[in-house]
């Protein structure tokens, strides 16, 4: 005899909860009607998944479905069994999920009148099948009630402690597990390579020639590691927010959240941890005015985040403006003065490479076909050329500072042999024109800080231009 196979969908079939995914859409697209999600919550949590469920426009072709989980519903369906989508989730979702997989011959979900979940998808299912009637494929703590019920039992990527209660009922037929590597997942989802952008801090202290006094590099090393700790809170909540756009994108869908490698759940819990420990640390063992300037980046950042990034021009600026933001709190750090050297340079430069990022963009649209505007951005392809030239002329522009820096009455009294930064300039030259060609080419097609830190000739080009100055001093 053949029972129906009945499958949950949050965190089984789906390696997300579309809960937490309408929540974080609702917050993206109306940060500022958050306070209507408690009220929702009051009268119930199917009110609530109703409410988000209708607030917002989930695409379910892009969500990350369990490859094994389909397979075994693929199998069962090939053996003429009756196959069930049983979910905690609105109903609407539901049905349209179940339209778009083509797998599902019935759907049962939470509607306005009924909260699908644990004891009463068990009640449910008895009501449909009777007791012992059905296989059930699950993950979570609410599935070992509906376990305790079916014949045999499917565990999928169980939550802690999940699978022990499940093995205690005597039914487990099966345990289904991907293949992820947590802590490969984490390393991803804060960007420690990003990091290495952190190192900019630095920079005031080696204007200054300060670069022997320990107490300033320790100051260094502990904000270039607090500053890391603060954009590795934005960086997971940017990926939150973006979950949508990055599903989309060839590259970005792999994301660790997007893919559903981690929960959106741990990384709601892992963003502010990380900012709160940043900011803790900066109060204690640095200047205020450290604190200030994080506060400032991450002010800056969320509001990218949240608005800034689909803004055309205003989105390449405000990147530039973060970038300038590492030098300025490295200054803040050693407490050392900035000059207009230093921020002119910088700003110039940074909106060069900024330019870049949007540029391999929208060459990868264009060479797709794709005419219409960047999803999650202020561009379209046809922008291209425009890009391009905006980009290197920024570039450009950061060259002619350096060479004006070197006139500088200040520049001709902290350099023994200041005309020897002449040579900065046209490494500088080469090498902005080298990365906006290989961009041309369609060869960077990432952040071309990481590019740079991982191009050898870039690492040559670097390593000379600071032995120049090292030179000139």
């Amino acid at each position: 005899m053949t029972l129906p196979l009945v499958v949950d969908l949050d965190g089984t079939l789906l390696r997300s909860d579309l809960l937490v995914e309408t929540g974080m859409a609702f917050i993206r697209c109306r940060p500022f009607q958050l306070y209507k999600t408690v009220g929702w919550l009051t009268q119930g949590k199917n009110i609530l998944k109703s409410q988000l469920a209708s607030a917002t426009d989930i695409d379910v072709n892009v969500l990350p479905y369990n490859p094994a989980v389909l397979e075994l519903i693929k199998s069962a369906k090939s053996e003429k069994r009756l196959i069930v989508l049983a979910t905690a989730s609105h109903y609407t979702l539901a049905e349209k999920i179940a339209e778009h997989l083509q797998l599902f011959d019935l759907v049962l979900a939470t509607n306005e009148e009924r909260n699908l979940t644990a004891e009463s998808k068990r009640d449910l299912l008895i009501d449909h099948f009777g007791e012992s009637g059905f296989d059930y494929v699950g993950n979570s703590h609410d599935d070992i009630p509906v376990w305790s019920a079916a014949r045999h039992a499917y565990v999928v990527d169980p939550e802690r402690g999940v699978l022990r209660k499940a093995q205690a009922l005597g039914n487990v037929k099966q345990t289904l597990l991907s293949s992820v590597v947590p802590l490969k997942s984490w390393a991803s989802a804060i960007r420690i390579h990003q990091w290495m952008k952190n190192a900019l801090i630095f920079v005031p202290l080696l204007a200054a020639h300060q670069v022997m006094n320990l107490m300033m590099v320790w100051q260094g090393i502990l904000a270039f590691l607090l500053f890391g700790l603060c954009a590795s809170s934005v960086y997971i909540l940017n990926d939150l927010l973006d979950l949508a756009d990055d599903r989309y994108h060839h590259s970005k869908k792999h994301r660790a959240f997007a893919s559903g490698d981690l929960s959106i759940i741990a990384g709601i819990l892992a963003f502010p941890l990380l900012l709160c420990t940043a900011f803790l640390g900066a109060a204690l063992f640095l200047p205020w005015q450290f604190s200030a300037v994080l506060l400032a980046y991450y002010a800056l950042t969320l509001a990218y985040s949240l608005d800034l990034k689909r803004r055309m021009a205003i989105d390449v600026i405000v990147l530039a403006a973060l970038y300038t933001l590492r030098i300025i709190a490295g200054a803040a750090a050693f407490q050392l003065q900035l000059t207009f050297w230093m921020l002119a340079f910088s700003m110039f430069m940074f909106l060069s490479l900024a330019l870049v990022k949007r540029y391999a963009e929208l060459r990868d649209a264009r060479v797709k076909g794709k005419k219409e505007k960047t999803r999650g951005r202020g561009y379209y392809p046809d922008d291209l050329e425009m890009i391009a030239s905006l980009g290197a002329s920024s570039g450009y522009l950061a060259v002619m500072v350096l060479a004006l820096y070197i006139h500088d009455q200040a520049t001709i009294a902290l350099y023994t042999s200041p005309h020897i930064i002449w040579l900065a300039c046209p490494l500088l030259l080469f090498w902005i024109t080298r990365v906006w060609m290989l961009t041309h080419r369609g060869l960077i097609q990432e952040d071309p800080v990481v590019f740079a830190i991982r191009d050898r000739v870039s690492l040559v080009v670097g390593a000379l231009f600071c032995a120049v100055f090292w030179a000139a001093a």
